[in-house]
Formats: C-alpha cells, sequence, structure tokens
C-alpha cells in the first residue's frame, strides 16, 4: 500500500513571504533558519523573482534532527522514509510590484530530469541524490558528508528540471518537510475549509462532513493529502492545497494574528524548525519589497497539462505535460495574456446562490471536450450541471451566454465566473436555467487541456475515465471565506 504524502507543507514560506515585514520583530528567525547553498539560482532578470517552493516527504526537520515518534505520529503519514517532493510550487512575483502568482506543478508530470532522463518530476530530487549519495559512500566519503553532498545535487536537479520544464531561472529557493505543515497550522489555530460533499478516505485518513469547517494541523494534512475518491485525482488535490493556502494566508493576515505576540512567536517557531533556505536570500529584505503585496493579490493556478491519466511505454501512471504550452503559460503571466480570460474576480459579478442556476453548455468551437472542461469548472464553482453537449442553434460568432433575461444576476454571475462573456437574449430559456456556447475564441476557465469528444451527453462526464484535464478557476487569498471544493 503507497503511503500517502504531504500536498501542502510549502504554505508555511508562502506565509513568510507575504507578511515577511510582521517577522521582521523576532529577533532569532534570520539566524536560525537552515540555509542552502551552491543551487545555481538567478537573480530576477527575466522580469520577475521566481520563487520554488518544496513540500518533502522528510521524517526529520530542516536541521536534519528526528522527528520524535509523537511527531511522526501526528502526521498520519505512515513509514515510508524517501526524499520526495510531493509539492512543487512556482511563484511568480513580477518585479514592476503587480501581482504575484503561486503556480503549481503536478507531481507526476513526466518531463528531462538531468542525468536521469524522462522521469516524473517529483523523483529528480530523491532519485538524483540516492544516486549521487552511493557514487559517494562507494568512494569512501563519509555519511554524513555524502547525505550533504547528494542533497544538494538532487535540489540542483530539481530545480533544473523546473527550469526546463517553465522556460524559467528559478532565483530563490524553499523546502518544507511534512511536520512543518503541522506546526504552521496549529500556529494560527486552525484553517478554514469547505467540502462540497462528506468525505471518508481511510488512505490519508480524510473523514470530513460537508461544509465549512475549522481543521487542525493533523485533521488538515489529511484534508490536503487525499488524492483518492476524487474525481480528478490529484489535480483535485492541487485545487485543495491551493484553496487551503488562500485561507491560511488570510489566517495569518488576520489581526488576531499579526497582532498577537504570541501567534507570531508560535509561527516564527514553526518556520525555524521546518524551512530550509537558499542561503543567497535575505528573506525579509525580500519581504519588504512585498508590503503592498495584500493578500488578494496573490493568486494560484495549475500549469497546463494534456493527460492526467498517462501511461508510458513500460506501464507507468503519468501526467502527460507539453512543456512549450507550460513555458507559453508561464511567459503569459508576465504580460499578461494567461489572465485574458481566467479570474472571475476581474469582473463585477452579483451575489448569488450558484446551485439555483442550471447552465446548459453548448461547443460549436470545433475544439472537443471543450464544453465538458467548461461545465466542470462550472460545477466547482456550485453550478447545477445542465446538459453538455454540442451547439445545434444558429451560429454565433464569439463565445456568448444566453439567457431569457439578459440582465440578470444568473447570466451576469455566469458570464463573469467565465472571464467576463457576452450576454445575449434567448427567450426559449426558462428563468432559472443559462445557456454558455462556446466559439474557437474561448480561453477561460475549463479551455486547458480539452481532449474529450463533445459527444451529445447529459451531465459532466466522468474525467477520471475520459482523460480530460479541464482548469478549475484561479483561487484569489483575497476572497472572502473558503472556497468550496470536491
Amino acid at each position: 500500500m503507497r503511503a500517502p504524502r504531504i500536498a501542502i507543507a510549502a504554505a508555511s514560506v508562502l506565509i513568510l513571504l507575504v507578511t515577511g515585514l510582521a517577522w521582521q520583530s523576532v529577533d532569532s528567525l534570520r539566524s536560525n533558519i537552515a540555509t542552502a547553498g551552491g543551487l545555481g539560482l538567478g537573480n530576477g532578470a527575466d522580469g520577475a523573482v521566481d520563487i520554488l517552493i518544496v513540500g518533502t516527504d522528510s521524517r526529520t526537520d530542516a536541521h536534519g534532527n528526528a522527528l520524535t515518534q509523537a511527531e511522526l505520529d501526528s502526521l498520519r503519514a505512515g513509514d515510508e522514509v524517501a526524499s520526495n517532493t510531493d509539492t512543487i510550487i512556482l511563484i511568480r512575483v513580477p518585479n514592476d510590484g503587480s501581482s504575484a502568482t503561486a503556480i503549481s506543478i503536478p507531481r507526476d508530470s513526466y518531463v528531462e530530469v538531468p542525468a536521469i532522463g524522462m522521469s516524473k518530476i517529483n523523483a529528480a530530487y530523491g532519485a538524483t541524490k540516492e544516486t549521487r549519495r552511493l557514487e559517494l559512500v562507494q568512494q569512501g566519503v563519509t555519511d554524513a558528508e555524502a547525505d550533504s553532498t547528494s542533497t544538494e545535487a538532487g535540489r540542483e536537479a530539481l530545480i533544473e528540471s523546473v527550469a526546463d520544464l517553465t522556460g524559467i531561472t528559478v532565483d530563490h529557493y524553499a523546502e518544507v518537510g511534512l511536520f512543518g505543515f503541522v506546526l504552521l497550522t496549529d500556529a494560527v489555530g486552525g484553517v478554514d475549509v469547505c467540502l462540497n460533499a462528506p468525505v471518508d478516505e481511510p488512505l490519508s485518513g480524510a473523514n470530513f462532513p460537508a461544509g465549512e469547517q475549522t481543521l487542525s494541523g493533523s485533521n488538515a494534512l489529511s484534508f490536503v493529502r487525499q488524492r483518492h475518491d476524487l474525481p480528478r485525482g490529484d489535480l483535485d488535490r492541487i485545487v485543495r492545497q491551493q484553496v487551503f493556502m488562500a485561507s491560511l494566508v488570510r489566517s495569518v493576515l488576520s489581526a488576531q494574528t499579526l497582532s498577537n505576540p504570541g501567534k507570531l512567536n508560535q509561527l516564527s517557531a514553526a518556520v525555524q524548525r521546518s524551512v530550509v533556505l537558499d542561503d543567497d536570500w535575505d528573506i525579509l529584505q525580500f519581504a519588504t519589497r512585498l508590503q503592498d503585496l495584500a493578500g488578494g493579490q496573490v493568486k494560484f493556478e495549475t500549469i497546463p497539462v494534456v493527460d492526467i491519466n498517462g501511461v508510458t511505454d513500460y506501464g507507468e501512471s503519468i501526467v502527460e505535460v507539453d512543456p512549450l504550452s507550460v513555458r507559453t503559460y508561464v511567459e503569459g503571466l508576465l504580460d499578461g495574456t494567461a489572465d485574458e480570460q481566467d479570474s472571475p474576480e476581474s469582473t463585477d459579478a452579483p451575489e448569488i446562490d450558484p446551485s439555483s442556476v442550471t447552465v446548459d453548455v453548448a461547443n460549436d468551437s470545433g475544439i472537443d471536450g471543450l464544453a465538458s472542461g467548461v461545465a466542470t469548472s462550472l460545477g466547482a464553482l456550485g453550478y447545477t450541471d445542465g446538459t453538455v453537449g454540442n451547439y445545434e442553434g444558429t451560429s454565433v460568432t464569439r463565445s456568448t451566454v444566453q439567457a431569457g433575461d439578459p440582465d440578470s444576476d444568473a447570466a451576469r454571475s455566469v458570464a463573469a465566473a467565465l472571464g467576463g462573456l457576452e450576454v445575449s437574449s434567448d427567450d426559449t430559456l426558462s428563468e432559472d436555467t443559462i445557456r454558455v456556447v462556446l466559439t474557437a475564441d474561448y480561453s477561460g476557465p475549463g479551455a486547458d487541456g480539452a481532449v474529450v469528444p463533445a459527444d451529445d451527453v447529459t451531465g459532466t462526464p466522468d474525467l477520471a475515465a475520459s482523460g480530460s484535464e479541464p482548469s478549475a478557476p484561479a483561487i484569489d487569498a483575497g476572497s472572502v471565506g473558503p472556497a468550496c471544493v470536491n
């Protein structure tokens, strides 16, 4: 049985970046953070500071000290010891001070790894480290020196793999182990989450009711580790990571935390014990540059993927990615093209109960699977699934939302959720039904990775069986309350 692994520990570093000014009152923070050197990092010359954050499945703290048995038990992660990096997040902070984006990279993304070849990206660190460690031991190097040198080699291999995939140069590196996540979550008094439906999944230990709830460290770890019994597997787990991080940012930014010396000291202790930073990074000086970057300006997204259910020639399950598409997407975060139709918060969306609105999605684009991807994205926002299939009405020239009353809150809400589509009138539609007609110009939520044949179907297809990879809408740390997720 494969042991569940960490999916969110790296959030502690994100909190450190967003709220770094608050740490200046903690004198010991800078001197007690573990550091790593010789990583071949950049200097932000490409227009942004790019920070690679990884969450490892380490059973030690950042300084190499073993966890106690009670601490190990709190992880609910089994006894397997490895060096995989199962959380990989690239934070792009443009030099012009505009909003930052935290980009998740699925752990099973099949990429080129230096000296190894094609491999899952989460193995770049561990496989390189172990290969190098064995070489050094055979050369007579001490175990301690072999471990230190091979760890550096593993970090370098992961950094290069991410750079090759995304087309960027990593400027700073941060690493967090399993236990850091538990410490941080407990330090803020728990984090608010919301589930669309109850869950009971024993592999991760996730056993929660539907609706909003506050989770402490161990339960929160189970919440973000779960990937079994989710419609999109690891992609849904990434969405959980993102909504959790957004909620965590809100918790740390709250007056109850920033004005509480006890909580700040607890957060500082959690960071000191669980975070490794590159040794050229003055984290507090960097945080000064972010003093105007409120939590609402941090977005959480995921790289475009081709197929979540990919399989290698030798039968290994992988996530297929297209490096060219990934590089184009990452580059677009600087010039704004990645956001053109991607953020529901960018438009004036009325406050409604989305479950009261049934949305039909019709494909007039000639792009297979586009309607299915958009329907899934709307379903993730709480809208009721209608029919999904090919468009059979009068041809339209651009993507449109159709409604009996084009000025209704329901029509405007759906249009905003899809990036600001135009709304037109269709008096054949009932008051509580909206139709979305998609043409080839559509690039909003659900557009990436549309590969499922667009047959006439009712409701949302089984994504796990189909291989479709619709994108979830971008998550904004400034929104009010936790977003409900699968």
